[in-house]
Formats: C-alpha cells, sequence, structure tokens
C-alpha cells in the first residue's frame, strides 16, 4: 500500500484509513452523515491525492486523445475540461475520466488511481502520434474542496476571480501562496466547489491555509466514504462499480459523451449499439420500502425472476431513503417501472427513478 504525502495529517485528524485503490486513504473522520451534510450545506476538503495524472505534450497530442477517447476533445479551448471515457475494443470501458487543455498543445488527464498502470498502458500502446508522455501521479498531489460555502471561504487565497471559473472550466494561477496550481471547477459531489492539484512539496502548505481560510465557514475535512454518499446521491458513475471493462458507455447511459462526429476506439460497434438499442441500460431507483440496497445484490420482477443487478446503492443521507443504480432489462428501464431489490431473502419494493435524485432546493 502506497500513502498520500499528508498520511500523517489524517492520521493525527482521527480519520480511519482503509486500503483503497493501492493506497491508505481516509474513509471517514467523525462520520458519513456529519460529512455528507457539510458538503452539502457548507464545505468540506476531500484528500484524492490518490488519482493518477497524465501530460500530454505535442502536436499530435490532439489526435492520440481523440483516438483513445470517446467525448470530441476539439471541442476544448484552453482553460476547458470535459468528462470522457477510454474505450476498449470490446465494448466495455477501460476507465472514464477528464481531459483538461492546459496549452495550445498539452493536455493532462486526470484517470482513477485503480486504473493507473492500466490506463498508462493503454494509451502508450496506441501513441502512434509520437506524443510526449509524462506520468505525473507520484509527484502531484489533489485536494478537492466542495460545497456551496466553497467559493467565499477560499476566496482570500487567491487573486482569481473564483465565482468567474464557470462549471468543467479551470485556472493556472496563485493559490494559499503557492504559484502555479490547477484551480479547477470540477467535482464529484453535485454541491460545487473547486479541485486543487500542486506539487507533493507543497500540498501540506496547502491544506494549512485551505483549512486557516475556511475556519470561520465550518470548513471539516471529509472521507471517501462521504465522497462516495455524495457522488451517488447525483447519478455520477464510480468506476469498477457502475462502469467497467464490460459495460458500454452507451448501456451506461453515457451515450452524451460518445461522439461519432470523429472517429476512435470501437466506434463502429457503439455506433451501432446506439441505433439498434442495448439489451440492458443503468438505471437509477429508490426503495418505497425500508431497506439499503448494496453493490451486486439482485434486482427481480413482481414474480421473482432476475432482471438485473445493483452496481451501487445506499441510505442517502440527503433524501432519508434508500437509493442505487444498476443495470436492468431494457424493458424495465423507463421511469416509475416497479422493481424490486433483493435484501437478504426478501424481495423489497423499489421503482425505477430520474437521476440525479438529490436536487439542489
Amino acid at each position: 500500500m502506497k500513502n498520500i504525502t499528508l498520511h500523517s495529517v489524517h492520521e493525527k485528524l482521527g480519520a480511519k484509513m482503509v486500503p483503497f485503490a493501492g493506497y491508505n486513504m481516509p474513509v471517514q473522520y467523525e462520520g458519513v452523515t456529519i460529512e455528507h451534510e457539510t458538503v452539502r450545506n457548507g464545505v468540506g476538503v476531500f484528500d484524492v491525492s490518490h488519482m493518477g495524472e497524465f501530460l500530454l505534450t505535442g502536436d499530435h497530442a490532439l489526435a492520440l486523445i481523440q483516438k483513445v477517447t470517446s467525448n470530441d476533445a476539439s471541442t476544448l479551448e484552453i482553460g476547458k475540461a470535459q468528462y470522457s471515457c477510454l474505450p476498449n475494443n470490446e465494448g466495455g470501458i477501460v476507465d472514464d475520466l477528464i481531459v483538461y487543455r492546459i496549452k495550445e498543445n498539452q493536455y493532462l488527464l486526470v484517470v482513477n488511481a485503480s486504473n493507473i498502470e492500466k490506463d498508462w498502458n493503454w494509451i502508450s500502446s496506441h501513441n502512434e502520434f509520437g506524443v510526449e508522455m509524462k506520468n505525473l501521479s507520484d509527484d502531484y498531489s489533489l485536494l478537492a474542496i466542495q460545497g456551496p460555502k466553497a467559493i467565499e471561504a477560499m476566496q482570500s487565497l487567491t487573486t482569481v476571480d473564483l465565482a468567474g471559473i464557470k462549471y468543467y472550466h479551470f485556472v493556472v494561477g496563485p493559490f494559499a501562496g503557492i504559484e502555479h496550481v490547477i484551480i479547477s471547477a470540477t467535482g464529484y459531489t453535485g454541491s460545487g466547489g473547486f479541485e486543487i492539484y500542486c506539487k507533493n512539496t507543497e500540498v501540506e502548505q496547502l491544506w494549512n491555509k485551505v483549512f486557516e481560510a475556511g475556519a470561520p465557514f465550518g470548513i471539516k475535512p471529509i472521507g471517501l466514504a462521504a465522497r462516495d454518499t455524495l457522488r451517488l446521491e447525483m447519478g455520477f458513475c464510480l468506476y469498477g462499480n457502475d462502469i467497467n471493462d464490460n459495460t458500454s458507455p452507451i448501456e451506461a447511459g453515457l451515450g452524451w459523451i460518445t461522439k461519432f462526429s470523429k472517429d476512435f476506439i470501437n466506434a463502429e460497434n457503439l455506433k451501432k449499439q446506439k441505433e439498434e438499442g442495448v439489451s440492458r441500460k443503468l438505471v437509477g431507483f429508490e426503495l418505497t420500502e425500508r431497506g439499503i440496497p448494496r453493490h451486486d445484490y439482485e434486482i427481480v420482477d413482481e414474480n421473482g425472476n432476475a432482471i438485473g443487478i445493483v452496481t451501487s446503492g445506499t441510505m442517502a443521507p440527503s433524501l432519508g431513503k434508500g437509493i442505487g443504480m444498476g443495470y436492468v432489462k431494457t424493458e424495465f428501464a423507463a421511469i416509475d417501472t416497479p422493481i424490486y431489490i433483493k435484501i437478504r431473502n426478501n424481495n423489497v419494493a423499489a421503482k425505477v427513478v430520474k437521476m440525479p435524485f438529490y436536487k439542489k432546493a
């Protein structure tokens, strides 16, 4: 297991550390519900330094990205980011990622921690363009400062107008006394805020200044458990649960990041899927009876016939009810369709709902 740079800081704060994606990570501090509500209503900080970062530079950097990703990166201006995925040759997904356009011929790809080596090898294997690739994953840290009070709490740390950074845009500028950091209006919570990329040598200073500036706003450290409940309430996919090597972006409802205006790996088969339809779809559901759905629980119809599988599930802190995502046969995918989740030996009633589950008031 690797340790992230601020490992000892989290231990001193009383974090429960658990192995996750090859790293010892803080899963919770005070408790999932308190941490979840801190982000929904105030401001909290996640240390997600386990994420991977690849820097692609050169005249043909865009050509390589266009080949290996499903979204159309040619629409990216400098200072803009894009959610995308890496399709494999079999119709599944190697990983989902964010693509940042840093300069004219330079892009940063941010990938999931569990897939760093796999993604690096996959992209490298398709680099017939002579693109310079650097794996920065071990040298950079990432703090996600999330919540509706994030802008107000952090503005004193930078001359950059934080309120002026649009969603999925970023600025490279000064922050917390550090000259060049990426301040990105992205996140995985649906409650606004920023993700701040800096060097490992700078992250302790960054962490301390962030907590100093955020103190009047009730800022708290937040663990991965609350990150999961927050992302699930928004219906955001988690790689390894809701998407993987065997789920296609079309099945997963990611047609919006799958652009057939360009050629990319397995585009032909995915286009065929989009045109002809798929036999299963990823849906959101909420329980209409008491219960908590969990990963790999079976989904059945009213007669108890298996129709699908739960990929993510939880008791939603913001909603006070059991919610989840899962793949079901397409005929059961329409909104309001009654389904049942097999919890222990009981078939617990649920219905398909439109995501996100959580909607801002």
